[in-house]
């Protein structure tokens, strides 16, 4: 039998994990900075509880998951299989880790203290098309703030991102918009009922071009002087300053998109304020294609690769509304470690060190002393050096060259010399410099060297 793993996703070797957590270890430190707690959901949920969140493209992209037992009995596969799906399937992978954490919130509402600030760094699932930087299974690192209407929370989340990505070491564009202000667009073209339409097409504009964009909108219904009525939008150029200036006189009399521009002001005013080191700036061809955004929606991308957004989020005003719990606002991010990685490894921004699991080897010269090296050995590993012993006592060369490639940077000789005179010799694996240091040295001179 041929192995394989389904399409769409990875093994991961060591040298990979070892870099994937060096993303996970990053972004969660920034999260702790900024007081945030963790939490963990399960990988499956009710389909109640995701069917009808994500629009009806992303409800298509659902893994269903069949019911246990006999799903057949009594189902008449006659009819339409949308109508058979919720007889045979209850519940179904989690699309995304906002919906459950909305979920999250209502069931532990007693047991939480608002505004809440969480994050969760889990993977997800979509029944996507597999393509370059696009998975079937993946990791999300999300960060939310519910229980607060402030801008202040969208100001903590530019800080965050622009955080994660200088310890990272990757220059990347942080682009904002606000769905008020497309719903705004919408009322303006005479095509409110249609936003969902417009957001969904206009997300696609990087990925399709405005040709293609066009040709979506008049299938989604928008007539050609609608269509043509946003050109303005896809058009508009200038500073950040400049564009909220045009938006506000274009939006004069505009209630909702009025709203939206004052409170994209706001949010430019406190970005100007802390002068993050990423650029930042107005798209209002940024429109995040899932329904429940309310408020100001953000993107990331990096800077010299051809990946998509490797970091996205929003503001969402009653997400917990559809689960009993109305009037609580939330916003939040997503930062796509797998995105990340790809950037990482395409840039070769990964450190140098992260693929060696052991900063020390113990050549093993078989009983004589073997105690010895145990012992020190496990002093070395009290004091915090990744210590190894070869389990065998093969020749030399192999266990130098599994030093070698495994990348070892120092190699420890405990033979009868040094077990005699109470020593250890140390090799730098990089350089050849050989040591020989008292036993009761050895522990002070490594974690000086390794750390």
């Amino acid at each position: 039998m041929k192995c394989s793993i389904p399409k769409g996703t990875r093994d991961f070797l060591p040298l990979e994990m070892a870099r994937r957590n060096y993303i996970f270890d990053t972004i969660r430190e920034v999260f702790k900075t900024f007081a945030f707690e963790p939490i963990e959901t399960p990988s499956i949920e009710n389909l109640s509880t995701l069917m009808g969140k994500y629009g009806e493209e992303g409800d298509k992209l659902l893994f269903k998951v069949l019911n246990s037992g006999d799903f057949m009995e009594g189902v008449d596969f006659g009819q339409d299989y949308r109508k058979v799906a919720p007889h045979i399937c209850e519940r179904g992978l989690r699309y995304d880790l906002t919906v459950p954490f909305a979920r999250f919130v209502v069931q532990h509402r007693d047991q939480i203290t608002f505004p809440f600030r969480r994050y969760q760094l889990q993977p997800v699932w979509r029944a996507d098309r597999p393509q370059k930087g696009r998975y079937r299974e993946f990791y999300q690192c999300d960060a939310d703030m519910i229980g607060s209407p402030s801008l202040l929370n969208e100001l903590e989340l530019v800080q965050m991102i622009d955080a994660v990505f200088a310890r990272l070491d990757i220059e990347v564009t942080l682009k904002i918009n606000n769905r008020k202000v497309l719903a705004g667009i919408a009322d303006l073209i005479g095509a409110p009922d249609k936003l969902v339409d417009i957001t969904v097409a206009i997300d696609k504009l990087d990925k399709i071009g405005i040709e293609n964009v066009r040709d979506e909108l008049r299938e989604r219904g928008l007539s050609d002087p609608q269509i043509a009525a946003l050109d303005p939008v896809f058009e508009l150029s200038g500073t950040s300053a400049e564009k909220l200036c045009r938006l506000e006189a274009l939006f004069e009399g505009n209630a909702v998109g009025t709203k939206g521009v004052e409170e994209l002001k706001e949010l430019f005013g406190y970005i100007e304020a802390v002068q993050p080191r990423c650029e930042v700036e107005l798209d209002l061809t940024l429109a995040r294609g899932l329904n429940y955004y309310t408020g100001a929606i953000f993107e990331v991308k990096a800077h010299h690769v051809s990946i998509g957004s490797i970091t996205g989020g929003g503001r969402y005003d009653n997400l917990t509304g559809i689960f009993g719990m109305p009037d609580v606002s939330g916003v939040g991010i997503s930062f796509g470690a797998d995105r990340i990685y790809d950037v990482l490894t395409e840039l070769d921004k990964f450190p140098a060190d992260l693929g060696n699991a052991a900063d020390v080897l113990f050549i093993n010269f078989g009983q004589a002393g073997l105690g010895y090296s145990i012992r020190s050995a496990a002093l070395l590993r009290a004091a915090g050096v990744r210590t190894l012993i070869y389990p065998d006592a093969a020749k030399m060369k192999k266990q130098m060259d599994y030093a070698n490639k495994c990348r070892i940077p120092f190699v420890v000789f405990a033979g009868e010399d040094e077990v005699a005179n109470e020593t250890l010799t140390v090799k730098n694996m990089a350089t050849g410099e050989q040591q020989t240091i008292a036993a009761a040295e050895v522990v002070s001179f490594l974690t000086g060297v390794v750390k």
